[in-house]
């Protein structure tokens, strides 16, 4: 299996230099690269330029540009075009399907802050000494960065991507490694209903509560980014050093918003893993759920429209979105993988409006947000534990079904 370790880097001053001009460089080779495309489909009879065409150019770019493209790994540059080529073959997928295509756009400075290298070895070199206390990764034209190893390596390293984060600086590996050992069975199974006014609710009656990072830190933010409004929008090199403390405060906000969230979902998924064996949840479609209401025309008056409870839905958009609930399926099947375990996304319909204990399916068994009360046999419980174990139960019946 492949894990990902993400350790934060301790460049010195040059090093950080020297590490903005690297992604400055491959920043305008994504961008020379896009634009040649467009010209290409636009005024050579809607010619297409592949990868392996815009690659086998890279020799002749590094010899006519030595100072600024010559200096980086010839890999690192390939994936940089390969990156672009993923994006417009996402788009052209995007074209044929139907939808909004979303066609690539040009990378500003402060919007392309990843460079890959695809291999370790080749432009980059991992210290993969394992007693050493000082980590270091050779990165070609920026030299030996250390590391801060919070944890040991295991694997083969396969991938190193260097990662800006504000000011921060962060290298990303991918190793391969054996499958771990699976966790000891429990011969629990819990099925979990998300939602907003709590994280979780589980089939046993517990409840997660909802942090609501974002929210609590929705203050600190609108005055942030109410300061960097009053700034006016000019060129990067044109910003005032008051401008570039008011956008790294404004990002030093979300970040630390995103990391409580990530915590939070890292903790919750290992408790679920560690006590089950078989996880059930609901198989949310998130981004439809978050969808912006369609505007309705007034037919007594053109132009004009009838209300649509946009605002509602924003602020329930907003409670969606802190609530992070795809983060935390994405981490909870990757735990559950490591672990051994077994995780099944059941149909959410009805799973809080059918009685566990008579079956009667009905929008009147719940009255309330909180409160479940079957108009049939008169069954009474909170009404996230009723959808859990409709989960739960739903989730063992498809398990039995399956194939052995």
């Amino acid at each position: 299996m492949i894990r990902a370790y993400k350790f934060l880097m301790r460049p010195t001053v040059g090093q950080q230099i020297a590490l903005g001009e690297m992604l400055l460089d491959h920043c305008s080779l994504y961008n020379g690269a896009l634009q040649e495309r467009r010209d290409a489909y636009r005024h050579t009879s809607k010619t297409s330029i592949r990868y392996g065409q815009q690659s086998a150019q890279l020799k002749d770019i590094r010899a006519f540009d030595p100072e600024r493209q010559g200096r980086w790994s010839f890999s690192s540059q390939q994936a940089t075009l390969r990156r672009l080529d993923k994006a417009m073959q996402a788009f052209f997928r995007r074209v044929k399907a139907g939808r909004t295509p979303g066609y690539p756009r040009f990378r500003g400075a402060n919007w392309f802050d990843t460079v890959d290298f695809p291999k370790d070895g080749d432009g980059c070199r991992w210290d993969s000494t394992p007693h050493d206390p000082v980590t270091r990764v050779r990165l070609q034209g920026v030299g030996h960065v250390k590391v801060h190893r919070h944890r040991p390596v295991v694997g083969k390293v396969k991938t190193v991507s260097v990662k800006r984060e504000g000011r921060t600086w962060f290298v990303v590996l991918t190793a391969e490694q054996p499958q771990p050992e699976p966790l000891p069975r429990t011969g629990s199974v819990v099925g979990i209903d998300l939602g907003i006014a709590n994280f979780l609710a589980d089939s046993g009656g517990g409840f997660v509560p909802n942090p609501r990072h974002g929210r609590s830190a929705a203050a600190q933010l609108e005055a942030a980014q109410q300061t960097l409004a009053r700034f006016p929008r000019v060129r990067r090199d044109k910003r005032t050093a008051n401008h570039r403390r008011a956008v790294e405060k404004v990002a030093k906000l979300h970040g630390r918003v995103r990391r409580q969230r990530l915590d939070h979902a890292h903790k919750t998924a290992l408790a679920l893993v560690c006590e089950h064996d078989v996880i059930a949840h609901e198989d949310l479609k998130i981004r439809n759920m978050s969808k912006i209401p369609a505007p309705k025309p007034d037919p007594d008056r053109p132009g004009s429209f009838l209300p649509n409870g946009a605002a509602a839905k924003a602020g329930l958009n907003r409670s969606i979105a802190d609530a992070g609930w795809g983060v935390f399926l994405a981490i909870l099947n990757a735990k559950a993988e490591s672990a051994g375990r077994e995780v099944m996304a059941v149909d959410p319909r009805n799973t809080s409006r059918r009685c566990p204990e008579c079956g009667h399916t009905a929008k009147e068994n719940r009255p309330t947000q909180e409160k479940f009360h079957c108009v049939s046999c008169g069954h009474t419980a909170h009404a996230d534990t009723v959808g859990a174990l409709n989960v739960l139960r739903a989730g063992l019946v498809r398990r039995e079904a399956q194939p052995a």
